[in-house]
């Protein structure tokens, strides 16, 4: 088959490279879309400690099944299937939490397990027996069923951010999540979305989307901005889809008392602490939570809800290269000319 094979920092080959074998417990999959993240980006040109190269990276995967072992009976040949990113081994003490995105011994489609930048692609035994991968409606596109693995991981983000009725939700980040966040919070009843980002060309591009506000903070001051459009009382709620120090920091000062902040965006290793005001979270009982990745029924959910028709997962289509092009669609995402990019192997 054909595969874009990362042989380390900067160097992607597409070539030829050996077809998938299916183990008696797990399935192949013929992939028909897979979506750039920014995560394969970073890998790229600075490589990442749990994957070891040649491997084939990608993560955001819709495809159409053609072998099964022979003890799988749960998909067959044919079946039209989403596959979420996170492998876990459904054992340990988080993954009997509930929490499997926080597996004490996590791995990942993409880094541990080859990805879906290639023809095909087997799909891990522990995905088959704890029943995350998800079926696809006829109506819903391979490209449109790619985008729920980054929804996925916005609806993680919401929950932990309770947004709900009535909320003024700032999110910090116009980037394909940012976006994303968006749309989740104006489904989940938020009153007023603030869209925030540093580059005009981002804020441009996300005027498509239901933000009431877009703010540029090397324009104007955020935080006066957000305590103006909230009569000083501040945000609800502010999500930080972004690697940005500063811009984590920002969010405990413009946030409401009883306020909800997101610190959804991790930040660069060598530069990840912060300071943050105490006394502000603690008199005004703030909550400050992250997010890492997404649990299975978060893909459910996600999927559910681009087949319902009330997310509109073509929206955050910009651009869709084959995959002998896709160091085309790593520039494009790094030009910031896009939102997300899907592969077509």
């Amino acid at each position: 088959m054909k595969a874009a094979v990362y042989e380390g920092i900067e160097r992607i080959t597409v070539r030829e490279y050996g077809n998938p074998k299916c183990d008696p417990n797990s399935i192949v999959i013929r992939v028909n879309s897979c979506a750039i993240c920014g995560s394969d980006i970073r890998i790229y040109h600075h490589g990442k400690s749990n994957l070891k190269p040649p491997q084939i990276t990608g993560h955001e995967i819709a495809g159409t099944v053609t072998e099964t072992g022979k003890n799988v009976t749960s998909y067959s040949v044919g079946d039209r299937i989403q596959v979420p990113a996170i492998v876990s081994c459904g054992e340990c003490y988080y993954c009997k939490k509930g929490r499997s995105n926080l597996c004490e011994h996590f791995a990942a489609i993409g880094y541990e397990y080859q990805g879906g930048f290639a023809e095909y692609m087997p799909v891990p035994s522990q995905m088959i027996r704890d029943n995350s991968v998800n079926r696809i409606d006829n109506k819903v596109s391979f490209d449109e069923a790619c985008i729920a693995e980054p929804i996925a991981c916005a609806i993680n983000g919401q929950e932990l951010s309770q947004v709900s009725d009535g909320d003024i939700v700032v999110i910090i980040g116009a980037g394909p999540i940012g976006c994303m966040h968006i749309e989740l919070a104006k489904i989940n009843g938020a009153k007023k979305i603030i869209l925030s980002d540093i580059s005009k060309e981002r804020l441009k591009i996300a005027e498509q989307f239901s933000a009431d506000y877009y703010i540029n903070p090397s324009e104007e001051d955020i935080i006066s901005r957000v305590m103006n459009i909230t009569n000083n009382h501040g945000a609800d709620v502010i999500i930080v889809a972004a690697s940005s120090g500063k811009a984590q920091e920002d969010a405990v000062k413009m946030a409401a008392y009883y306020g909800r902040i997101n610190f959804f965006g991790g930040l660069p290793k060598d530069n990840s602490y912060v300071k943050l005001d105490s006394n502000l979270i603690h008199y005004k009982e703030l909550f400050i939570n992250g997010t890492s990745g997404s649990l299975p029924r978060h893909n459910k959910k996600a999927l559910d809800l681009i087949t319902s028709g009330k997310l509109d997962a073509n929206k955050f289509i910009t651009h869709r290269f084959p995959l002998d092009k896709i160091l085309e669609g790593f520039t494009v995402i790094e030009k910031g000319l896009a939102l997300k990019v899907v592969i077509n192997p």
